[in-house]
């Protein structure tokens, strides 16, 4: 029996001291970089240096595709050259997947090593040695090329492992951005532990800035406090809308629990939605559903008044003819006024019912605009009301009837006025043009009271009127509203500290 010499132990205790420290600094470089390729490469030297090998190269089993591509080598030309290799092909390398140990071919300088690297329940590639170790016997190199398979392996594994890790943690944090819906995850206490980057955006702060902060201080105390006691057991989904609040005009929370094993909760899901545009067009349908049903009963009325109406204003216009009734045409006179302002009344009312058609044309809206400024002027003097025209002044032509455009407009700059009087002080009518997009923008500002929130929602409601009985009939504004929809426009009203803003669209003509 022959028995291993004291130099002979020696040498392959220094070997294998050497091949551990290679390993040891290749695991702790790639689990730092996480730059697994570039780890190999430097090893595939170092093991060609420890063993005086001519090339190292490592190939890598990819699942997906049941292939093997070169992962690295210490020769530089085979990056150039080497393909994808098919685990079903009949080569050293593809068959030592599945080979148990390692496999030597060749003698001499052709002599070649390959060795499986082998994870938990999966092949991970191959390691291949070229050339003819120095120092080295094949029985030394078998077992020293299956000390480093086996470390290789658990380190290329766990690398493996840890990457796929990160970008499956990548990918629900890019998912987790890329909702257009804010979302907050909270722990117990109510403290943000997670958010997303639209409602950082929202609030207009990092997000690292938002994490451990209260969620009342994110969202506001309504939806902090709602969210607190909704979604407590595991399954529970509570939603509800929520108006006026620091992020949006109108906002839809979803709650949902976080359970834990025990089946307490641990945090919460809280998803918001800013619906302020859906509000705005549902209460704007309601609006014109509710406008167009009280003007089809309006107008049954309206018709009915205005034939005895006109038959009334005939008879008048005969009798203030008439010589015989000279002695009473003071009388006569008033009477023909107060008919003639009910018959506008009707007209008016037909207007908005929708019974008076449009017949459109084409109407320059700066003409129009620069007569209702001229038709008002005196009044304006008269009240103290300054007018101030600012924004585009070459304004395309609009699609309607100029006479009913005109109404419109002086539905609201007598509003306006009317408003500034309430203040007993001088004031200002603004009017700003703009064209966005295919329509035209008329954006009439003034400086009185404002509009209080109770009355906003009715300004266009008929017969609705905050002023005096007998100073107002509550149509002016309905009646622009009308127009407006006849003419495929809108006229929406906002009230802020400076006063109040109606906004008027019209279409572009063709």
């Amino acid at each position: 029996m022959n028995f291993p010499t004291t130099e002979r132990i020696s040498k392959e205790l220094a070997l294998r001291k050497r091949l551990q420290e290679g390993l040891i600094g290749f695991t702790r470089g790639v689990s730092a970089r996480l730059a697994l390729d570039s780890g190999l490469e430097t090893l595939a030297h170092e093991i060609n240096a420890l063993f005086g090998t001519t090339r190292t190269s490592v190939w890598l089993h990819d699942r997906r595709t049941n292939t093997l591509h070169l992962a690295a080598s210490s020769d530089t030309r085979d990056a150039d050259a080497a393909a994808d290799m098919s685990t079903e092909e009949d080569s050293p390398i593809a068959r030592s997947l599945r080979h148990d140990g390692p496999q030597i071919t060749g003698t001499g300088a052709g002599q070649t090593l390959v060795a499986p690297l082998r994870g938990w329940r999966r092949a991970l590639g191959t390691i291949v040695v070229e050339g003819q170790p120095r120092d080295v016997d094949e029985q030394q190199l078998v077992e020293l090329s299956m000390d480093l398979a086996r470390q290789l392996s658990s380190a290329v594994e766990s690398v493996i492992v840890l990457d796929e890790l990160i970008r499956q943690h990548r990918l629900l944090e890019d998912t987790f951005d890329s909702l257009a819906d804010m979302v907050v995850v909270t722990d117990a206490e109510g403290r943000a532990v997670q958010l997303n980057s639209a409602l950082a955006a929202r609030i207009g702060a990092r997000r690292a800035d938002l994490v451990h902060q209260p969620l009342e201080t994110m969202v506001g105390p309504a939806i902090a406090q709602w969210a607190a006691a909704q979604a407590s057991g595991q399954g529970e989904i509570a939603s509800r809308e929520f108006v006026g609040q620091p992020l949006a005009d109108a906002m839809a929370a979803t709650a949902t629990a976080f359970v834990s094993q025990a089946g307490g909760p641990v945090g919460r899901v809280l998803v918001l939605r800013d619906i302020s545009e859906q509000v705005r067009l549902r209460e704007r349908a309601a609006q014109t559903e509710k406008l167009a049903s009280l003007g089809q009963f309006i107008a049954g009325i309206a018709h009915e008044m205005n034939n005895p109406l006109q038959s009334v204003l005939g008879h008048l216009e005969l009798m203030l003819q008439d010589e015989r009734h000279a002695t009473h045409r003071t009388d006569l006179r008033r009477a023909y006024h107060d008919a003639d302002r009910a018959a506008k009344i009707v007209r008016n009312l037909l207007v908005f019912s929708g019974s008076r058609r449009v017949k459109p044309r084409r109407v320059n809206i700066e003409r129009l605009l620069s007569r209702v400024v001229a038709m008002r002027k005196s009044a304006l003097h008269q009240a103290d009301v300054d007018f101030v025209r600012e924004g585009a002044l070459d304004l395309p032509d609009v699609s309607g009837d100029a006479g009913l455009l005109q109404q419109a407009l002086l539905n609201v700059l007598i509003n306006g006025e009317q408003a500034i009087a309430e203040t007993s002080s001088r004031g200002q009518i603004t009017i700003t043009t703009s064209v966005q997009d295919d329509v035209v923008v008329l954006a009439i500002a003034d400086s009185g009271p404002g509009i209080p929130p109770s009355v906003l929602p009715r300004i266009f409601d008929p017969f609705f009127t905050t002023k005096d009985v007998g100073q107002g009939s509550g149509l002016g504004l309905a009646i622009t509203y009308g127009i407006m929809q006849e003419h495929k426009g809108s006229i929406t009203a906002a009230s802020g500290a400076g006063g109040a803003v109606f906004t008027l669209q019209l279409p572009i003509a063709d």
